[in-house]
Parts: C-alpha cells; structure tokens; sequence
C-alpha cells in the first residue's frame, strides 16, 4: 500500500513540472513571432511617392507647348479647294504645322473656309501680309488671325460675336490705344492686344470687341490701311 502511494505521488508531481515548461515555451516563440518587422508592409510605402510626384509635372509640360502655335483662318475659298490644295498655297508664305478645309458634317460640302496652324507668329503674320485680299479661282479670300483653337472655332464667338481682327500694329501699341481709336466708330466692349506667351513683347496683332456688326462694319470701312502710331494697320472681321 505505500508503495503505491508512493507511485501515484510521483506520477503528479511529473505532470506538475511538464506544464509550466511547455507554456513558457509557447509564449517565448509567440513573443519572438510578433516583434519580426513585415517586409511586404514597408515594401509599396518606398515605391509609390516618387511615382505620384512625376504625374502633375508631365501634365503641365503638355499644355504649355500647345499655347504657342498661331492659327490662321482663311475664309471664302472655293468649295473645290481640298486640303492639300490649301496646304501647298500656304506653305509658300510660311512654316506650316496643319491646314485643315472645314467641312458640312451632313452634306460632306467645304463650307468655304478652312484654318492653318502655323510654326510661329512670323509665320502667321507672312501668311496674312501675303495672302489676304488675293484670289484663289476668282474668289478674294480673307485671311486673319483666329483667337480661339480649331476644336471650338467658328467665324464669331457665341458671347462677343461682333469682333474684328487687328494686324501690322507697332510694337508699342496697347489696348488702352486700340480702345480710344476704335471708340470713335462705334461702342466698343473691350480690346486685347496678342502678347508672346510668357512675355509682355506684342505678337503684331489685336481684337476689338463691338456690341452690333454695324460698328464692325464701319471700323473696317474706317480704320482698315490707316495709321497708327506710324504704321498702317489692317482691320477685318475676327
């Protein structure tokens, strides 16, 4: 009988002693697990900034090169004039970007005017000196600066329509100077004298802004070939 007591307290005091170790165990390794930094949690953190910064700075690099290439319109063309045809006319006076003949959308008929995109205002300012009031198959056709791109342009704006188009101005001329001339024919709404973008140098041209087309109509009369602060000025519908 004591020797199986003896037995029977000896047994427990094993189990006793294999517990604690085994829990203390366990707890060491969950320990151990835990303080281990994630390599895949600090990996995109690194990566990422840089590649956010680089999108803003690309975007306005774009719209900055698309503001310095002057358009030109070229209105009462015959319907037979094609692109090339218009291409080729223009290219004789200047550096040429695009040239694109307007077209009825339902009729597939040339609506008489097309647009030139030219490689700077020098060029711009040739093709008008060189080809405004000449004629292409016995039509004179009218030849300017446009103020708005081709996407949106149309021979008036919807708000202003009634606004002509102001060439061969001095280097010194301002809108302050465009206002008080074209004030005498008629109500002007405002003036704007074209600047070099990024530069306060006149890129040769203005708009003139009137409330009906009859002040349009006799500004051109009036001011078309006079002088203005000693050179002649061309004056015709924007």
């Amino acid at each position: 009988m004591a020797t199986f007591l003896t037995a029977v307290v000896s047994i427990k005091a094993t189990l006793f002693s294999f517990q604690p170790q085994t829990f203390t165990s366990l707890q060491s390794q969950t320990n151990a697990l835990s303080l281990k930094p994630s390599p895949s949690f600090t990996k995109p953190i690194s990566v990422s900034l840089p590649r956010m910064r680089l999108i803003p700075h690309a975007t306005m690099e774009t719209e900055t090169e698309t503001e310095e290439n002057p358009r030109v319109y070229i209105g009462n063309i015959p319907r037979t004039v094609t692109n090339e045809q218009l291409t080729k006319i223009v290219e004789e006076h200047g550096a040429v970007e695009q040239v694109q003949v307007m077209y009825d959308k339902y009729s597939g008929r040339s609506r008489r005017f097309g647009f030139a995109t030219m490689k700077s205002v020098e060029d711009a300012n040739a093709v008008i000196e060189k080809l405004n009031g000449t004629t292409i198959e016995g039509r004179e056709v009218k030849v300017n600066i446009t103020e708005r791109p081709i996407a949106s342009s149309s021979s008036s704006s919807p708000d202003f329509p009634y606004k002509v188009y102001v060439g061969n101005l001095a280097k010194s001329v301002t809108k302050e100077m465009l206002e008080s001339l074209f004030s005498e024919k008629g109500k002007v709404l405002s003036a704007k004298v074209s600047r070099v973008p990024g530069t306060s140098k006149s890129t040769g041209f203005g708009f003139v802004t009137f409330s009906s087309d009859e002040d349009v109509e006799a500004a051109i009369l009036a001011l078309n070939n006079s002088l203005l602060e000693g050179q002649k000025i061309r004056v015709n519908k924007a």
